[in-house]
């Protein structure tokens, strides 16, 4: 005899979903771990750029120290960042650059707002001044707008 399907073969036809109240009552809940959880996240993005701006600025500073005994001074401010990678061609010409430059990659990065960093050589604080204006890229400011600087590194 030919088998005769029963109707408890297809249980999952006599069961519902989720019902819309209960949706709903879990987008209200994820709404409010939303409301208390996404802010505590949010700042901590600008934290992580001033903490690489910090970390990029130490390796620019330790790439000039090994340029400055090399060649005994560091680039001016003319030749600028781009000694790291490239020999300058104009005074003073280090006699010594090192031939695969003095950066890891042969890439000058840029602050974590993707602007350039500003080299001064003789700088107004030190030796030299590797400056990162933060996120609105004007000298100054508080908070994620607050300057990076290499003179006030810790």
């Amino acid at each position: 005899m030919a088998n005769i399907i029963k109707k408890t073969d297809f249980r999952f036809l006599d069961e519902k979903g989720f019902s819309f109240l209960e949706l709903m009552v879990v987008v209200v809940i994820l709404g409010i771990l939303a409301t208390y959880i996404a802010p505590r996240f949010m700042g901590r993005t600008e934290d992580a750029k001033a903490v690489k701006a910090k970390v990029d600025i130490a390796a620019l500073e330790t790439s000039f120290k090994l340029y400055k005994l090399d060649n005994s001074n560091y680039p001016t401010t003319e030749q600028g960042i781009l000694a790291l990678i490239e020999k300058p061609s104009t005074e003073p010409v280090p006699m010594n650059w090192k031939e695969k430059g003095y950066l890891a990659k042969a890439k000058i990065p840029k602050d974590p707002w993707g602007r350039e960093y500003l080299y001064l050589s003789p700088g107004i604080h030190d030796d030299y001044d590797i400056i990162s204006y933060g996120a609105d890229g004007a000298p100054g400011g508080d908070g994620k707008n607050r300057d990076i600087n290499s003179w006030e590194l810790e």
